[in-house]
This record gives structure tokens, sequence and C-alpha cells, in this order.
């Protein structure tokens, strides 16, 4: 009976020992799989975090090439502007330069034109002091262009279709040599004119023998009685083929007839004074 009683007991234990572990059992199961749901859970936002981590982090580190690719660039242009810079600085330093050299050009040979014109002035003034007393219809003294003319009538100098020099002829031809003789500075030429009527003698070919012959004559006569220079006169014959005037009349034709002494700076001298004045401007500097 003993026995029957205890077995009883034992088998009421493990009954209730096999229910309660199955319950726990049931209960750590559960637990387990709510744990798993979390931890798979957990798992997705970790490789979720992860990858938008990743990604992040790659288009910081593009921000970052970026940046670094575009201040790269700047430092480049800022070295180039600076190679820019310093070269316009040395183009605007070589115009300048340019700039002072051409204006200290063009002052000398305003200081050479102007010189030349104010010797240019005091020959214009000796020829018409020398020869203030001859009446203006036979002898006229003008400057053109710096250059002066000294036009002497023909009814002065020759007589018709002759190259002979008339006595009176010489005596203004003394004045003009004691002027131009005083500036060694100046050449001259002296031209021949005539008006259009034909000319033809056992002398004369035509006009253009004619004008030149008269010019030959004015130039031989400042040389070998005036003691003119040859080397500083031209003899020139122009024909009939710069008139003053219609042909058609007969004072047109009288104020063609006439010769003309074109007194000329030397230009050798004149370029010497924009050489001489460019040297002392030179050292100036």
């Amino acid at each position: 009976m003993m026995n029957r009683v205890f077995l009883f007991s034992v088998l009421s234990v493990l009954m209730f020992t096999s229910c309660v572990s199955k319950k726990k059992y049931t209960e750590l199961e559960d637990k387990q799989k709510e744990t798993q749901d979390l931890l798979n859970t957990a798992t997705v936002k970790l490789n979720s975090c992860l990858e938008d981590k990743e990604t992040k982090v790659s288009y910081l580190q593009d921000q970052v090439n970026t940046l670094k690719k575009t201040n790269n660039a700047l430092l480049t242009n800022q070295g180039d502007l600076a190679t820019l810079s310093k070269k316009g600085a040395e183009n605007l330093e070589r115009s300048l330069e340019s700039i002072k050299e051409k204006d200290l050009q063009i002052k000398t040979m305003r200081d050479a034109i102007n010189k030349k014109d104010s010797v240019t002035l005091a020959l214009v003034t000796s020829l018409k002091g020398a020869l203030g007393n001859i009446n203006d219809e036979d002898i006229e003294i003008n400057v053109e262009k710096g250059v002066v003319f000294v036009s002497i009538s023909d009814k002065l100098l020759f007589r018709s279709g002759s190259y002979q020099v008339s006595n009176r002829a010489r005596e203004v031809l003394g004045k003009v040599a004691t002027v131009v003789k005083n500036k060694p500075e100046f050449e001259f030429m002296v031209e021949g004119h005539t008006d259009a009527d034909p000319i033809k003698t056992e002398c004369i070919q035509d006009n253009w023998d004619l004008s030149t012959k008269r010019a030959t004559s004015i130039v031989r006569i400042l040389q070998n009685d005036f003691g003119v220079d040859p080397a500083r006169m031209t003899a020139a014959g122009r024909s009939e083929y710069i008139p003053l005037e219609s042909n058609d009349t007969a004072a047109g034709k009288a104020a063609n007839r006439r010769t003309r002494i074109v007194v000329l700076p030397k230009l050798d001298q004149f370029y010497s004074m924009i050489e001489d004045g460019m040297k002392k401007a030179s050292e100036q500097k």
C-alpha cells in the first residue's frame, strides 16, 4: 500500500513537471521567435543604415573630390591670372615706353620742322627785303608747304622767244644770289615755263628746249657771275605744261611765261636735325 502511494506521488510529480516544462518551453519559444523577429528587424535596419551610410559617404566623398578639383582649378586659374597680370603689366610698361618714345619722336620732328620753318621765314624776309623795290607784277615770292617760290616774269628776264638774260634781270638775279649764298642750308631749282605757242628756230627746237635753255642760262649767271655753288642748283625745263592761267588770252600767256626759283631745304640737313634731336632727347632720358 505504501509502495502504491509512492508511485502515485512520483507519477504526479512527473506529470506536473512535464506540464510546466512544455508551457515554459512554449513561452521560451515564443520569446525566442519574438527576439528573432526583433533581431531580423534590427538586422534589416542595420543593413539599411549601412547602405545609407555608404551612400552618404560615397556622396560626401564625391563632393570632397569635386571641391578638391574646383579648388585646384581655382588655384591654377589664380596662377594663370597672376601670370596674365604680370604679362599685362609688362605689356603695359612696354606700351608706355613706346608711347613715350613716339611722343619724343613727334616732339623732335616738330622741333625740327619749327626750326626749318623759322629758317624758311628768315629766307622769305631776306628775299622780300632784297627785292622790295621790284614791281610786284614782275616778281612774286610765296611759301607753299614749307617751300619758298620766287617767280620772275618773262618780260623781266628775256626777250620774246629768246633765252638771253637781260641786264635788268642780272640785277634781280644778283640780289637773289646774295640772299641764297647766305643760306647754305637751302638748295634750289630754277624752272623755265613757256606759254602754249609753238616755237621752232635754228637754235630752239620747241617749248621744251626753250624752257630748259632759259633755266640753264639763269643757273650759269648765278654760278659764273655771282659765285653761287653749282652743287646747290638744278636747272629744269617745264615747257608749257604747268600753266598758271589759260593760254587763250594774251594776258594768260604772259602769266605763263615765267621762270620760277624753287628754294628747298636740304633734306639731309633736315634729317640730321631730327637725328640730333633724337640723340639729345635720348641722352636726357
